[in-house]
């Protein structure tokens, strides 16, 4: 037989089971210990490392170590000290989470990411891209995925309040980590703004911004990652071809026969930079009535009308994935910042953004479908 293990033994199995609230991976393996003395009377100092001073969430750190020590039995007594990590240290963490990754190197455009980028593109605003966007992220996440967002909307950012996101990024040398809300890592160009102030960039400011967006923030190891363009065939979806061409459209619509026309467009940009269109999703589709009836106030047959216009201009089946009715409690969830398929997914919404959710999902993670052809203000822990 072993000998039992001492109590330093165990406080280091204890700590093991602490993740950093940030990087989501335990702190003895990302060199955050800094060390652990117990004593004859059952008490134990445990000295941890932050990445930074200002690290906005050293008392939850503090909690999580503190809570995990005081489990084992004899223990007394836990005091947490906090240090902050050097230079170096700070410089082979980075190097550690990329795994020796160049820091400006996209992983997604990487050839073996096994990551699906779905860019959710619409042809005109108003049609609820970014309202679909969420509310997928959320139902992908509650399916036990790893997902990030990217807010590439950068004129109309609206994804931090839709997701309830209040945390800020925080800066680890030229590591950007990303803040998370319903277990969804989330960056926008509105976690970099003061207030409600308007961004007035021009074209190459916009793909050096969503270059840092994928190349400078640590995603982990996503399964997906969902980017919200910003409505047309601007410099943005020009950019996302350019930076991640493995990205798949996701076309919204909504059944008006002159959405779906414009949304016809967004949709044809695939055949110029030779992306694949994972489907469409129709938005707004229908009111439900009291009697059970349906009030199509946008019209009817819009979703269809693009799915089978885009399966036509490229040759590959466009397929209509899903038929959203009107609901103001979705309109509500992004206001209130939680996502209807959390809050109530069995609203008829709700039910037809998780069957879309689904059937991504069910898409296996690889490199199938492949096509062949801004500095934050640092504060973090």
């Amino acid at each position: 037989m072993s000998a039992p293990d001492t109590l330093a033994d165990q406080v280091h199995a204890a700590l093991a089971t602490v993740s950093d609230p940030e990087i989501r991976r335990p702190i003895t393996e990302i060199g955050m210990v800094k060390g652990v003395q117990t004593h004859p009377d059952g008490s134990v100092d445990v000295a941890i490392y932050l990445t930074i001073a200002a690290c906005p969430l050293k008392d939850r750190l503090t909690a999580d170590v503190t809570s995990a020590v005081a489990r084992i039995p004899g223990v007394t007594a836990v005091r947490v000290e906090l240090d902050v990590m050097s230079q170096e240290q700070r410089q082979a963490l980075q190097s550690q989470l990329r795994g020796g990754t160049p820091v400006k190197e996209i992983p997604f455009a990487k050839p073996g990411s096994l990551t699906r980028v779905y860019a959710v593109a619409s042809g005109k605003g108003g049609v609820g891209k970014s309202t679909v966007t969420v509310n997928l992220a959320a139902a992908l996440a509650r399916r036990g995925l790893s997902v990030g967002v990217v807010d590439a909307d950068i004129y109309g950012f609206s994804i931090p309040r839709m997701l309830g996101v209040t945390g800020s990024p925080t800066q680890v040398e030229q590591m950007i980590m990303p803040p998370q809300a319903h277990g969804i890592r989330v960056i926008s160009i509105g976690m970099f703004t003061k207030g409600n102030t308007a961004v007035v960039w021009r074209g190459p400011m916009l793909h050096r911004a969503l270059q840092q967006f994928l190349a400078d923030v640590f995603w982990g190891d996503l399964d997906v990652l969902l980017m919200d363009l910003p409505p047309g065939t601007g410099d943005i979806a020009i950019s996302v071809a350019q930076l991640v061409p493995s990205a798949e459209i996701l076309v919204v619509t909504t059944p008006q026969q002159a959405a779906a026309e414009v949304a016809e467009r967004a949709g044809s940009i695939a055949l110029q930079t030779h992306q694949q269109i994972v489907g469409v999703v129709e938005n707004m589709s229908w009111l439900a009535q009291p009697d059970g009836s349906r009030l199509e106030l946008f019209g009817s047959g819009g979703g269809g009308q693009v799915a089978a216009s885009l399966s036509q201009l490229t040759g590959a089946p466009v397929p209509l994935l899903g038929q959203v009715p009107i609901d103001v409690r979705l309109r509500e969830s992004g206001d209130n910042g939680r996502p209807l398929v959390l809050d109530d997914p069995s609203a008829p919404a709700a039910a037809a953004l998780l069957a879309v959710a689904d059937g991504l999902a069910a898409r296996q993670r690889g490199l199938a479908g492949r096509s062949l052809s801004l500095t934050p203000v640092s504060s973090g822990g």
